[in-house]
């Protein structure tokens, strides 16, 4: 293993806790998982999201940053961890859900506290198209999920994408997961795994499985 942080994201529904948690086991890493149902606006959002998206977005960027934070200021001799997160989830989201001038501060305290992290080594992207994210959506069963729009998915996705493809602090590993079940099909979460172990330029990647 090159990667002493990796990182998992994507959509929402796309698997990210899933596979974090399947890879942390069998690598042995730490397992740091987003708390998102201790945010209180999360419910408040998706029913008046004009109304809660700036509390909202205040409240993950404060509880992603100070798990991040501890976690930097520990022993640089812990074993490797995996996150089903990145910390710059923050602003694509924020600059997705806030008004102008509600972003524009968001992002001031965006980079007064990105400042105090590091990058993940490597991060892996799960892209799935918006059907199959509906699907998981719908079978995970969250009630404030369900109402979540195809577009609002869609404009997540882009912004993801934009930022990945443009970004070269570190390797960005996509894999394709609309047409595969990594959980199901253990022949697909091996071939993860072996991509994972293998050393890559900074950059996008980009893989089918």
């Amino acid at each position: 293993m090159y990667y002493k942080h990796i990182a998992i994201e994507g959509n929402i529904g796309s698997g990210k806790t899933t596979l974090a948690t399947m890879l942390s086991s069998d690598f042995n890493l730490r397992l740091i998982l987003e708390s998102f149902a201790e945010n209180p606006f999360l419910p408040k959002f998706y029913d008046s999201p004009d109304k809660h998206a700036f509390p909202l977005e205040l409240f993950f960027m404060a509880e992603r940053y100070h798990q991040l934070k501890k976690l930097n200021e520990q022993d640089l001799f812990q074993p490797g961890m995996i996150s089903d997160y990145f910390f710059v989830k923050s602003k694509l989201f924020a600059k997705n859900n806030l008004q102008h001038d509600e972003n524009q501060l968001f992002n001031r305290l965006f980079e007064i506290m990105f400042s105090f992290l590091s990058n993940p080594d490597i991060l892996v992207y799960l892209h799935a198209n918006i059907d199959r994210l509906q699907q998981n959506i719908g079978k995970r069963g969250r009630n404030f999920e369900q109402n979540i729009s195809n577009m609002y998915l869609q404009n997540i996705q882009d912004k993801y994408l934009d930022y990945l493809r443009k970004q070269d602090d570190f390797p960005v590993l996509v894999f394709n997961v609309t047409d595969v079940d990594f959980i199901a099909d253990k022949s697909v979460y091996e071939k993860i795994k072996k991509c994972l172990l293998i050393p890559y330029a900074n950059g996008f990647h980009q893989f089918d499985l």
